[in-house]
């Protein structure tokens, strides 16, 4: 009898592909091989090995098994199977997220071992014109276990330097020092001592050997819940076993690796999008191999083929950076709580502003919920007050009230946060003479102005062009910047306060590799500066002597048509209010507003974020909105509009079954985003079982469709943007 396979490949089709299993090949579901496909060879991975064939196809054989082990063990594929059914993603796709670039390429599935070096002989020998030569033999003479040859590189030193001194034989070839991969800590430090809040509070938290579950951390900004996490993993975590703790931001990385470093030694490490190709495998073959480590890594660690997880911690769990934006559209944070229930083990999520999704799981008692709402050690929370700026004149987005209390903390040797969610001098450049504002060509939105590199910049499709200090319209010299981005609030922060450093933090100022850990030293270091930036400031971030924290502009998210946007409101107002006061010193928070009357910021000020969740829940419960109803969007970007709406008209007609409510098609928000219209088609239903049988049966359906080469259609499950 003919033994066959079925094959997943990396390409976005939901179809499989059946195969022939040549005599003597053993196969297992998640296993990489190498099979014909068309004219090419191609890298799948199998997904049954008990398929059964159509009648009277002649089935191509596996050309090669890459390894004789599953790249991808047993929980891991079910996870990614789950999430590809659920997400309606191709399921090849999903399967190769799991697989670092040089595995997905065909690269062997071991470690490359890079070269090690060290000094040997007298250095005389080297010519005295060169060098860099007699530098290179002098640092290795200091590096007592040698270095690699990546080293060699980073430090400035060339190939050819390194051949000319091993020629002559004065660097040799070593070995590596050995590296463990035991369960030890390598480190002096024991559990941290904890308060008797934070006690109570871990005294609550499931312990691994009790299996599945799922609780919900909700502990104020500086409540000590990252100190909670070491604590529970000291305690508890098995020397054999791995953990995995998620962070929303690469950013907040180095910060988070470098305490549980003080605490784990060497057992922790990291995955982000940031390492290199060889890093990743690296990491990935210690996972795979049940290595005992402790994980810190963005979304996609998730993902990654553990075998020996015990325990999964969600940080920031309310972060919107947890949703994949495109391709496939999953939740590194429902994952997370999937995978716990696969592996048996518990999963902590942890937010000072908790998402009503979860914190309505908490209330209906399918998590656990457990409260941290009292300051670690002698900190107190801040004082929130709301400040009018209706007819007041604004510098840089600034009042003269703020600017004074800016003034009055630096002279008391303290720091301050100004929150400026917009990058950039200016959102507008507008003409005072005729009213002409510059536009970004390929999208519907205005080109933000930044001055210090004289650009125009659209912030959706990247596209820049020189900035004019005249109307293209009118060639008027009254073409100005309208309304305040970080680089300008940092501008008359600078000339207000010339004798005290302004540090700003945004995506353009933190881009080069390390300029992030260099902000945060110097605001670590304690001396009086201000700080200006974006979201990236409100992310757990912890800056003991910052006392000021000025939030410029509060109202954007009042009058959204997201439905969302309350809720993110007061998540980044009290994220970053929680960065005042973290230390000794009591922390002031003043929150300008034009609608200070209104009751959303007049709660705000209590500070009492489970109260305001509350009332945003029964608000999501009147208008019937997500969690108390399942959601799924449908976009279509084409060449014009009317293609885009055409594809969602021929998806609605799909929809019309009974329990499925369908709201459109609409243009989106930005109806045009890099020359592309986009509509979308949003469905809801109060059975998420029903609405995901159709899904699948509108998605295959729509995959047999011949639809026009310019246009192309997306699907978001649970999506977190509706414009």
């Amino acid at each position: 009898m003919v033994k066959t396979a079925r094959i997943a490949l990396n390409r976005p089709l939901r179809r499989l592909f059946d195969y022939r299993i040549p005599d003597g090949m053993k196969l297992h579901p998640g296993q990489r091989v190498r099979i014909p496909f068309g004219r090419q060879q191609a890298i799948g991975l199998v997904t049954d090995t008990n398929s059964t064939p159509v009648p009277g196809i002649t089935l191509k054989p596996v050309s090669s098994a890459l390894e004789e082990w599953p790249a991808l063990p047993e929980e891991t594929f079910k996870l990614l199977s789950w999430a590809s059914s659920y997400y309606q993603h191709p399921l090849g796709e999903c399967l190769f997220t799991a697989l670092p670039p040089a595995l997905r390429r065909g690269r062997p599935a071991h470690e490359k071992h890079e070269q090690w070096w060290k000094a040997a002989g007298d250095a005389s020998q080297i010519p005295a014109n060169a060098k860099k030569q007699q530098a290179l033999h002098d640092w290795l003479s200091g590096e007592d276990n040698g270095a690699p040859t990546s080293n060699i590189l980073n430090k400035g030193f060339s190939r050819a330097q390194l051949k000319s001194l091993t020629e002559r034989g004065l660097v040799l070839e070593c070995a590596p020092p050995e590296q463990t991969t035991t369960g030890q800590d390598h480190s002096e430090h024991g559990a941290p001592k904890l308060s008797s809040a934070q006690a109570r509070a871990a005294s609550e938290l499931p312990l691994p050997e009790d299996g599945f579950s799922a609780s919900l951390l909700y502990g104020i900004t500086g409540s000590g819940k990252t100190e909670l996490y070491l604590y529970y993993l000291k305690q508890n975590l098995a020397p054999q076993k791995q953990a995995l703790v998620l962070v929303p931001e690469i950013n907040l990385t180095p910060q988070t690796v470098a305490r549980f470093r003080r605490y784990f030694g060497s057992r922790v490490v990291v995955w982000h999008s940031a390492l290199n190709d060889g890093e990743r495998l690296s990491t990935w073959l210690r996972i795979r191999n049940g290595d005992p480590i402790i994980l810190i890594g963005t979304r996609s660690s998730v993902l990654l083929p553990f075998t020996g997880l015990q325990t999964i911690i969600v940080d920031e769990e309310h972060d919107s950076s947890y949703k994949q934006g495109e391709g496939f559209r999953y939740s590194g944070r429902d994952l997370a709580v999937y995978r716990a229930h696969l592996n048996h083990c518990p999963v902590i999520l942890g937010s000072a502003t908790p998402s009503l999704e979860s914190y309505q799981n908490a209330s209906q008692g399918k998590y656990n919920l457990i409260k941290l709402e009292q300051r670690a050690g002698k900190a107190t929370s801040p004082t929130v007050s709301l400040l009018d700026i209706r007819s007041r004149p604004l510098e840089g987005g600034l009042s003269r009230p703020a600017l004074d209390s800016i003034k009055q903390t630096l002279q008391n040797g303290e720091q301050a946060l100004v929150f400026v969610n917009r990058r950039g001098f200016a959102p507008v450049m507008m003409c005072f003479d005729c009213g002409h504002t510059l536009e970004c060509p390929r999208c519907d939105s205005r080109l933000t102005y930044h001055r210090r590199d004289r650009a125009m910049r659209c912030h959706h499709c990247d596209y820049q062009t020189a900035a004019t200090d005249h109307c293209p319209e009118c060639h008027s010299d009254a073409f100005k910047p309208v309304g305040q981005g970080t680089e300008r609030t940092e501008e008359v922060l600078s000339a207000t306060f010339t004798d005290t450093p302004v540090v700003r933090v945004d995506r353009d100022s933190t881009q080069r590799k390390g300029s992030i850990q260099k902000i945060l030293d110097q605001v670590n270091s304690g001396t009086p500066c201000v700080l200006v930036g974006t979201q990236m400031l409100a992310k757990g971030h912890d800056f003991p002597n910052v006392t000021l924290v000025v939030v410029v502009n509060a109202d954007g998210g009042l009058f959204s048509v997201d439905f969302r946007a309350p809720e993110q409101l007061v998540q980044t107002v009290l994220q970053v209010s929680g960065r005042a006061g973290r230390g000794e010193k009591a922390g002031q928070v003043i929150i300008q507003t034009c609608h200070s009357d209104h009751p959303l910021l007049k709660a705000l000020c209590h500070g009492k974020y489970l109260e305001l969740a509350d009332q945003l829940l029964n608000e999501r419960r009147a208008g019937q909105f997500p969690p108390f109803r399942s959601m799924t969007i449908f976009r279509a970007e084409a060449s014009t509009m009317e293609k885009s709406l055409q594809a969602l008209d021929t998806i609605k007609a799909m929809t019309q079954v009974p329990g499925i409510e369908t709201w459109g098609p609409l243009p989106a928000l930005i109806a045009r985003r890099a020359e592309k219209h986009r509509a979308q088609l949003i469905l809801n239903a109060n059975n998420r079982k029903l609405l995901n049988a159709l899904l699948s049966k509108i998605c295959n359906e729509l995959d047999q469709k011949k639809w026009p080469s310019d246009l192309r259609w997306m699907i978001d499950v649970d999506p977190q943007e509706t414009g």
